[in-house]
């Protein structure tokens, strides 16, 4: 199968390099020229291009750019498309993308794979990115079987977990698992930096290890995915964030009250907890 890849950073290049590895021709495009060669050079794809117009025989394009970038580049590349082309993409944001791909375009499958790295670009690619990892696929009461059964093969075929789901119940699950939790980690961050004692700063600095390293990781990733994930799940982030502030006040009044037992409980139920969202 001829399949495109718009947008070559992370996601993109581990797609390319998988896709390859399966049999696929690739074909990328992306913004920048030395990325294209790079592209080539690593083998990600067998052709890349700045120009979209490369995409015009692929039979599947995966649109790879950032969240805010995904509605305005379909815009400009099905002007290349026949209307056969089945489209999908990686945005961890659903229900706009859809809301707006949708209409414009009957083969379209709003998809997330819920997989990544701290790291970004071309060279941060990685074969088996997807790999047991879930993959969520949002189709909506508009998108032919046809289309869903296309990428539901590909995604399949990288070894990724698939899950269906409508887009704004997927929003509001990644709104917790994902984009809260970078919301969280950046106040931890901001919250030890704000320490005023300089020695004090200088010692948490020199004794932060796993625990610290384990929590703080997503707040300190990509800025601009991080904004991205707010504007375009607002609301459901906010819902996300007003939960965890309660949480987190109830927290608070147990420490003050110095109900020791109450806090245990609540640990020990949050330690049983754990384990359902993750191994």
């Amino acid at each position: 199968m001829k399949i495109g890849i718009l947008g070559l950073g992370l996601i993109g290049g581990s797609l390319g390099y998988d896709l390859r590895s399966l049999g696929h021709y690739v074909l990328g495009v992306t913004r920048q020229e030395s990325t294209c060669n790079r592209a080539i050079a690593l083998g990600i794809v067998d052709q890349a291009s700045v120009d979209m117009s490369l995409l015009a025989t692929a039979e599947v394009v995966f649109i790879c750019t950032p969240i805010g970038m995904i509605i305005p580049q379909l815009q400009q590349l099905i002007n290349y498309l026949p209307a056969t082309t089945v489209i999908t993409d990686v945005g961890s944001v659903k229900a706009p993308i859809v809301q707006n791909i949708a209409p414009v375009w009957e083969n379209f499958i709003g998809g997330h794979p819920m997989a990544g790295t701290a790291d970004s670009g071309i060279d941060a690619a990685q074969r088996h990115l997807f790999m047991g990892r879930p993959y969520v696929l949002t189709p909506d009461a508009t998108t032919p079987k046809t289309a869903i059964s296309v990428v539901a093969e590909i995604v399949r075929s990288l070894g990724a977990n698939i899950y269906y789901c409508p887009p704004e119940q997927h929003d509001r699950a990644v709104s917790l698992i994902s984009h809260l939790p970078v919301m969280v980690s950046a106040a931890l961050i901001a919250t030890c930096m704000g320490e005023t004692d300089s020695q004090v700063l200088q010692l948490a600095q020199n004794l932060a290890s796993s625990g610290f390293r384990d929590t703080s990781r997503v707040g300190g990733g990509n800025p601009e995915l991080g904004v991205m994930m707010a504007q375009y799940n607002r609301q459901a982030l906010l819902s996300s964030l007003h939960q965890y502030r309660q949480r987190l006040d109830e927290l608070t009044n147990l420490i003050e009250q110095q109900d020791w037992q109450g806090l245990g409980l609540k640990l020990q139920s949050n330690g049983e907890d754990r384990p359902k969202f993750v191994d």
